[in-house]
C-alpha cells in the first residue's frame, strides 16, 4: 500500500503526515508513507488545497487535516 501525504510542509500537512504514520502502526498495516511537495504532482490528482491524503492512488481527503478513525478506515 502507498500513501501519499501531499502538501508544501505546512503546520497541517504535518499534522496530517503524523495522524497517517500513527495509524499505520497501530493498525499493523504495511504501507510506505511519501510525502509529495511538487505542486504539479499535488495538482494532477485535481487537489487544490492542501493537505491531502492519497490512498493507492485515491484521493482520499484534500484541504483538511483527517481524523484518525478516517484514516484507519481507508487502511483498513
Amino acid at each position: 500500500m502507498k500513501i501519499e501525504i501531499l502538501g508544501s510542509g505546512c503546520a497541517k500537512c504535518k499534522k496530517t503526515k503524523e495522524i497517517v504514520e500513527q495509524a499505520v502502526n497501530e493498525a499493523g498495516v504495511d504501507a510506505e508513507v511519501v510525502k509529495v511537495e511538487d505542486m504539479d504532482t499535488i495538482l494532477s490528482y485535481g487537489v487544490m488545497l492542501t493537505p491531502g491524503v492519497v490512498v493507492d492512488g485515491d484521493v482520499k481527503i484534500a484541504g483538511k487535516v483527517p481524523s484518525m478513525d478516517n484514516v484507519k478506515k481507508w487502511i483498513a
